[in-house]
């Protein structure tokens, strides 16, 4: 078990005051079996009323209202927690899921829903036919077909920081042949998706002590990585950027059906065309 601090700070700069709309704060870390959370704490400057909520995948969301207008917005989140995930794990998976191709009962079907539907198109089907590849006869061990997946994405795709906003679709991933970590894990979550998996994406943080890993220039980061539903085993995490299986080194901030749900801060603002003057993130992971 390693006790971690997490400071993640958003700021935005306006060239004049502005009106600032309710924004979307999702940085409270997912407390589970493997992660303890000791303490979370969200301030805003200037001052906003703090509302908060958990949205349908049980993600806390805080929502922030503005009184003032402001030139500057600045959002701190800073939590301790305790993480205890083993780097190694052992999955108890079922019987029936063992061997690919199984059928998940119909209740995780019906449960699982949307998170087994490919949500990009492939009408040439070059997604299907790049994760048919991995299949290695009519009755393919399950785990050591979502490794060969996961190992797969990293294999095709280079890592290549991206600041822009936005995601590329798998296709365009495997065309373009580079992306950033939130490229891997839509491509590793719709592939899974095509070979009938339920599948979802996470975001949150990597710890990075050793700077070994891929996504990160310090000790900390940003991250994103993806999950499969397998039977008797649960939500098995995947982070395709690293090769890495389990999440000892990953703290979960939000899970999502799509990646465009898990934005840290998301918002608006009233002011004239010139208004906005840019944006800065920090953050920090430490023992």
């Amino acid at each position: 078990m390693i006790a971690l601090k997490v400071l993640h700070t958003t700021t935005y700069r306006f060239n004049e005051h502005v009106r600032l709309l309710p924004h979307r704060l999702m940085l409270r870390p997912r407390e589970s079996r493997e992660l303890r959370l000791i303490s979370s704490n969200v301030t805003v400057t200037p001052h906003a009323d703090l509302t908060w909520a958990h949205d349908v995948f049980g993600n806390a969301i805080a929502t922030a209202t503005f009184q003032k207008t402001a030139s500057n917005l600045v959002i701190a989140s800073v939590a301790e927690l305790q993480l205890d995930a083993v780097a190694w794990p052992l999955f108890d998976i079922a019987v029936s899921a063992m061997s690919y191709p199984f059928r998940y009962s119909d209740d995780d079907g019906t449960d699982l829903g949307a998170l087994a539907l490919p949500q990009f198109a492939d009408p040439a089907e070059v997604l299907r036919s790049w994760a048919q590849r991995f299949v290695r006869g009519s009755r393919t061990d399950t785990l050591s077909l979502l490794k060969d997946l996961s190992v797969g994405v990293s294999e095709a795709v280079q890592y290549q920081s991206r600041e822009v906003e936005g995601t590329q679709t798998p296709a365009e991933t495997l065309n373009r042949g580079w992306g950033s970590c939130r490229d891997f894990a839509v491509l590793f979550t719709e592939a899974s998706r095509m070979l009938g998996f339920g599948a979802r994406i996470v975001s949150g943080y990597l710890y990075n002590p050793e700077q070994q890993s891929v996504g990160s220039s310090d000790a900390g980061s940003t991250h994103a990585w993806a999950e499969v539903f397998v039977p008797g085993a649960g939500w098995i995490t995947f982070d395709p950027t690293n090769r890495s299986l389990g999440g000892f080194n990953l703290i979960p901030v939000a899970v999502a059906r799509d990646i465009r749900q898990t934005i840290p801060v998301s918002g608006s603002f009233v002011g004239s065309t010139g208004a906005f003057a840019g944006m800065s993130i920090e953050v920090r992971v430490t023992p």
